[in-house]
């Protein structure tokens, strides 16, 4: 394995400090930055939602359990991809954490190789969320650009209106449609009519 520092953060969620010394001794030995936590309550108090991270929470714990910290998590639209820790009796609950998104569970005592892949897996979407999100903020201020004309006629041009149909619907002349038109492609940065709906149909980022 590379020994390059891996861009982004484990984070342990576990009041059991043998738990998050022994993920911790595993993690940092493969090069992974990890943050323990004893509680979800001081894990929520720091966490940064515009950290490329992933989570590894105990299921029951003391306080808030992992699975109330889960659909805090879920409340705040967090992209942050989470895998539980489970103990024998927890796989019913364990599932239920998976269908509202949480990527897998994994039981005590713990496969070292198999949480190694998991944690990749993790950081790998959260390095896609994370690209997503910036990409839906620049889009943003791409968007901000246009005044409230040309946002009319790029919303026409996105329903597949033509140019006639668009001076129509707004009353205005086709040459002011296409100098509309060619302002809007200007200030998106956009070559073509592809380009243009691309960044007018992509997603807008998710409120933390």
């Amino acid at each position: 394995m590379s020994m390059t520092p891996k861009k982004g953060t484990v984070h342990i969620v576990d009041d059991d400090e043998a738990v998050r010394d022994s993920l911790q001794w595993l993690l940092e030995g493969k090069d992974y930055r990890v943050r323990c936590f004893d509680s979800a309550e001081s894990f929520l108090s720091r966490y940064d939602p515009h950290e490329i991270a992933c989570l590894i929470v105990d299921i029951r714990m003391g306080g808030m359990t992992g699975l109330e910290l889960q659909d805090r998590l879920i409340e705040r639209k967090s992209p942050l991809p989470i895998v539980f820790i489970t103990g024998h009796g927890d796989v019913p609950m364990a599932v239920n954490t998976m269908k509202k998104g949480a990527l897998d569970f994994i039981q005590k005592p713990f496969n070292e190789d198999e949480l190694v892949e998991l944690v990749e897996r993790m950081l790998d979407r959260a390095r896609e969320a994370f690209a997503d999100h910036q990409q839906a903020i620049s889009r943003d201020a791409l968007l901000s650009k246009l005044t409230s004309r040309e946002a009319q006629v790029l919303e026409r041009i996105v329903a597949g209106r033509l140019n006639k149909q668009i001076a129509d619907d707004l009353g205005i002349s086709i040459k002011t449609v296409e100098a509309h038109r060619a302002n809007i492609m200007e200030k998106l940065g956009a070559n073509t009519v592809a380009d243009l709906l691309k960044i007018a149909l992509a997603p807008s980022p998710a409120k933390h």
